[in-house]
């Protein structure tokens, strides 16, 4: 029931902050549209991309099924793949099982962050995607990456959350504004430059992405919470009921031995009396 009520406060922040990113991505979209020949860091590919960034999303807490271990499979199996095309991966990890099992495990950790997976805030993906940011527009010679990938989980319904593997550096600005009806696209003009304004938006683009995928993964960890309190309430009511049955049936053969020893002894004792007369 908690994890019923905390889904529902989780998918409602997830929904509130989707007009938000479509805004930014419109904005951002319209300002390339116009000036195609700005050029970015973050939007261009890097030639060498031996290291490459991958953070993965767990929550702090347990009991949510294969929730976790799912999303640390998917991030091993990038990992191989990683390995097969030569490039190194640099791990960033959020919550306190992925990080419990990266020290458990003696693996190097980049970045960490714990306590907030139930309820992530805009300032923990902001400070995620600093640190990301920073990470990426360094040269990887000097300790920088030439990708940044993110394993989380998507929530798709109360009863699938899907993990997905998706990259977000560099970008892909994936949505183009469309043409208003009657004519071409309205000129623009931008303060104080376009380069200002277009850094400006895509440091906030990749805060908003994480931001949304921080809020989709607290939403599944509470639904998969969900799922395995309830499969764990039917098993243990299912335990409980042949458990009872087996005390049940203990119960009336030591009964039945108890109604045996006595109908026994009282024809002894009926015997034994007949022979004395």
């Amino acid at each position: 029931m908690i994890a019923t009520s905390k889904i529902t406060k989780a998918q409602a922040r997830q929904a509130a902050s989707i007009p938000y990113a479509r805004q930014i991505t419109r904005a951002v979209s319209a300002l390339l549209t116009h000036n195609a020949h700005e050029d970015h860091p973050l939007l261009d590919r890097k030639t060498d991309t031996s290291r490459v960034a991958v953070l993965l999303v767990t929550s702090d807490r347990g009991f949510c099924g294969g929730y976790n271990s799912n999303v640390l499979r998917a991030g091993r199996q990038l990992a191989e793949m990683l390995d097969g095309e030569g490039k190194q991966p640099v791990y960033y990890v959020t919550g306190r099982r992925g990080v419990d099992n990266f020290l458990f495990n003696r693996r190097p950790m980049a970045g960490q962050w714990t306590g907030q997976s139930g309820q992530p805030s805009y300032a923990l993906a902001a400070e995620i995607g600093r640190l990301l940011v920073e990470s990426f527009e360094t040269p990887t010679a000097e300790g920088g990456v030439g990708e940044v990938h993110v394993v989380y989980t998507r929530f798709v319904s109360m009863i699938t959350q899907q993990t997905t593997v998706r990259r977000i550096l560099p970008l892909e600005v994936e949505e183009v504004e469309a043409l208003p009806e009657g004519g071409p696209l309205a000129s623009h003009e931008f303060e104080p430059t376009v380069g200002d304004v277009l850094d400006a938006l895509i440091h906030q683009y990749v805060h908003g992405r994480i931001w949304n995928m921080l809020l989709e993964s607290a939403a599944s960890e509470h639904a998969a919470r969900r799922q395995a309190m309830m499969a764990a309430t039917e098993n243990a009511q299912d335990l409980i009921f042949k458990l009872s049955r087996r005390a049940n049936e203990a119960r009336q053969a030591e009964i039945t031995n108890e109604l045996s020893d006595i109908v026994g002894g009282a024809n002894a004792l009926a015997e034994g009396g007949g022979e004395g007369d």
